[in-house]
């Protein structure tokens, strides 16, 4: 009996003055991610973006640096429908999860220390969960800098983050939370 494979699809497309560019990343169990959009014969430009499976971080940058951004099923005609600033877009990835059962542990101090408010859902506003602070230093995973899921976005696959600048954020500035549901 042959195997069956799971496979996600994201599409983007890029458009020149006279060329539309096609390009589709598929996550099979040997080709997980894109590092750089321009090995690939792709330009960091991404007009448009249909998700036809599956859940996605694509970055500002090659070799997942910068500000991320978070692509689920569905299609975005546009930059700002993913939340960007303009069109650049430097590589993406595939969001693994694990289980159905979400919980994280955010503290206020680095390397797991000060307050601490424990999540098993979303969060529109972290201050209405008891968190105090807006700076957030340090997660466990067993995030989106402002409420209402707005402003950058993080994402934090299961480990342990002793600093904000593990997750590559800025700042420890973070005010809501939300579960990526569509994984593989």
């Amino acid at each position: 009996m042959p195997c069956s494979h799971t496979h996600t699809h994201i599409l983007s497309l890029s458009h020149t003055h006279t060329h539309t560019h096609t390009h589709t990343f598929t996550h099979t169990h040997t080709h997980t991610h894109c590092e750089n959009f321009q090995d690939r014969g792709f330009m960091n430009r991404v007009n448009s973006i249909r998700v036809e499976s599956g859940a996605w971080v694509c970055f500002y940058h090659p070799d997942f640096k910068g500000q991320q951004y978070i692509m689920e099923k569905g299609e975005y005609p546009d930059f700002q429908r993913w939340n960007a600033h303009n069109d650049h877009m430097g590589s993406c990835k595939p969001i693994k999860m694990h289980g159905e059962h979400y919980r994280m542990e955010l503290f206020e101090g680095q390397n797991f220390t000060g307050q601490c408010v424990e999540l098993c859902d979303d969060c529109a506003f972290l201050q209405s969960s008891g968190f105090s602070k807006n700076g957030l230093n340090s997660i466990k995973v067993y995030g989106d800098g402002e409420p209402n899921y707005r402003g950058r976005m993080y994402v934090v696959e299961r480990g342990n983050y002793c600093s904000f600048m593990d997750w590559q954020a800025e700042d420890p500035n973070i005010q809501s939370i939300c579960r990526v549901v569509n994984y593989f």
